[in-house]
């Protein structure tokens, strides 16, 4: 096998501003940085293959004459049970109407009706107020942006590439930067500072919408490095995921039921009217455990379309109608077998309102975000609005200078470290690479793939829709297993480890996927355990999170689950956002 090539730079490789991810958030926030700014955009895929791109339904803006900021605001607070930030869901609701003018002003074509913008009803909205595009509403948003970006000469974009971890002044504990791996090169680049986009992490669970790109990697970065993240129990379990033989779990709409989609089992039986008055169109915590409970009585799940009128159909469903097709379903003349599957998690980076994270220097929007304005479980379609608005607030971002950070200072550059809390350090010299590395790396890749079959099963089945005191104890300690496994291998200690030198390495194609492969294995541990943990600590259910053995939602468990290295503690719901001022 060959061997890792090592080689000096003369310079870091230096940006004002790294923007790691490509989905709707990190591509719009590219657009809205200043443009003086010199901006580098990575994507782990090609452009535009991250979830946002994935997005059906729409996204929800209070624009008609009917609706108000208000009501949007009473809606999203009542999903959230209780554990909305109030002054984050009011910032979202208020700068939505203007979040959809400025994508109307770069070209994203919203179906129309009449000559206007047309809205539909999702699940725990009062109103229609979800726009949309057919049934693709995500790739007509994301397209356009990935389009403006590649216009913009100051954003280098970097694909196929992979964000290993950030990298912290270890004086100051300000982000100066990311390690990279890219083109075969694991590199430092420097920067003021670092907005992380990943997305979410749904491929910790066997049943998922999520893309393969969804591997928790911003979370998981920005924990390691020290930043506080909050409330990673709660994860939302899609009702309604395409269940067929071979099939990957395509999400089929909120939006469908909406405009009027019957949930029924074999005998045609409505069975979600027996768990909540409003059936289909309850909140998606209750509906995905009405389906749950109702399967374990009965062979299959179905939506019905047969309700909508089949031009409406064919108007406000295309996508959907072309896949359930290819795999043998008839929407117009028979149901679509679905079960509910992980979606959106609504926990993340604590931010406050700037996007700000409690690592100075470090931003974190979409997804990967704990923003404050999904709470306990988020309402349909607030996610790609919630992209939009944080990710517009880094116009107004303050950069320190390039002296602060040591961008070109020798010593700085050889003894600056990038905060990983492991002791697993790797000196990388050239004279430190036994010849027998590359070989351990393969078998630690091999490892890790097991991992990688075995772990969402595992966290499926101890920690989905329904969880338990025992499950959670005995997934703990698996994952812990594996993640001490894979971490003291020698490509799990180059991976994590902690000092930065002058020195890039340089790696052929195989060492490259290795390093990804255990890479993100390695994230998806780190989240899983971090789920597991916050799950087991909440005694109590409340929206995405449920307990079998405590079912009940209880007024002393209004407050946020907060983790900072291995300390786990609750703090009660604020008023306002002291996202980078918790103490934990």
């Amino acid at each position: 096998m060959p061997q890792p090539q090592l080689f000096a730079l003369d310079a870091l490789s230096y940006f004002d501003v790294i923007v790691v991810g490509s989905g709707a958030a990190g591509l719009y926030a590219a657009l809205c940085l200043p443009s003086h700014l010199r901006i580098a955009l990575i994507t782990k895929d090609a452009v535009n293959q991250g979830s946002s791109n994935w997005a059906q339904g729409g996204i929800a803006a209070a624009i008609a004459p009917s609706d108000t900021p208000e009501f949007h605001l009473t809606d999203t607070l009542q999903a959230g049970v209780g554990l909305c930030d109030g002054d984050a869901v009011t910032f979202l609701v208020e700068q939505a109407e203007g979040a959809i003018a400025s994508l109307l002003d770069l070209g994203v074509a919203f179906d129309r009706h009449q000559g206007q913008l047309a809205l539909t009803l999702e699940a725990a909205h009062s109103r229609p107020r979800v726009l949309h595009s057919a049934d693709t509403t995500g790739q007509a948003i994301v397209s356009i942006l990935a389009a403006r970006v590649l216009e913009q000469p100051h954003i280098q974009i970097f694909e196929h590439s992979f964000a290993l971890n950030v990298w912290l002044h270890p004086q100051t504990g300000q982000c100066q930067g990311i390690r990279l791996l890219s083109q075969g090169q694991v590199q430092w680049l420097a920067a003021r500072a670092v907005v992380l986009a990943t997305g979410g992490g749904g491929q910790v669970f066997a049943q998922t919408t999520n893309p393969a790109v969804s591997t928790g990697d911003g979370v998981a970065m920005a924990w390691r490095a020290g930043a506080i993240v909050r409330d990673l129990e709660f994860f939302q379990f899609h009702p309604t995921a395409l269940t067929v033989p071979g099939a990957p779990r395509f999400l089929i709409s909120e939006a469908v039921r909406g405009e009027g989609a019957h949930l029924v089992d074999e005998t045609g039986d409505r069975f979600a009217l027996h768990y909540h008055p409003s059936g289909e169109l309850a909140p998606r915590d209750v509906v995905s455990r009405a389906i749950f409970s109702h399967l374990r009585s009965h062979d299959h799940a179905y939506l019905d379309l047969s309700p909508i009128a089949p031009q409406r159909l064919r108007l406000r469903f295309p996508n959907i109608i072309q896949t359930c097709h290819q795999w043998g379903i008839d929407v117009f003349n028979q149901p679509i077998p679905v079960a509910p599957a992980a979606h959106y998690w609504m926990g993340g980076i604590v931010t406050d309102l700037m996007s700000r994270t409690s690592i100075p220097g470090l931003y974190a929007i979409g997804e990967c975000a704990s923003t404050g304005v999904h709470g306990a479980n988020r309402l349909a379609s607030n996610s790609l609005l919630e992209c939009l608005v944080f990710a517009a607030q880094l116009a107004k971002i303050e950069l320190p200078s390039k002296r602060d950070i040591g961008s070109n200072d020798h010593k700085a550059k050889n003894g600056m470290t990038h905060g990983v809390t492991t002791d697993l350090t790797t000196d990388l010299m050239a004279d430190s690479w036994p010849n027998s590395w590359p070989d351990s790396w393969l078998a630690a890749t091999e490892k890790a793939i097991a991992i990688r079959q075995e772990l969402p099963s595992l966290m499926w089945n101890h920690a989905g829709i329904c969880r338990h005191q025992q499950e959670l104890d005995s997934a703990i300690i698996r994952i812990q297993q594996w993640r001490s496994q894979l971490a003291s291998t020698h490509l799990g200690q180059f991976i994590l480890c902690s000092t930065q030198t002058s020195q890039s390495v340089l790696l052929s194609t195989e060492l490259s996927n290795c390093v990804q492969s255990v890479a993100e294995t390695l994230n998806l541990l780190d989240i899983g355990e971090l789920i597991l943990k916050s799950a087991r600590w909440r005694t109590e259910s409340r929206g995405g999170h449920y307990r079998n053995d405590y079912p009940q939602t209880h007024p002393d468990w209004q407050v946020h689950t907060f983790i900072r290295g291995n300390i786990i503690k609750n703090k009660a719901v604020a008023l306002s956002s002291p996202a980078v001022s918790v103490n934990c």
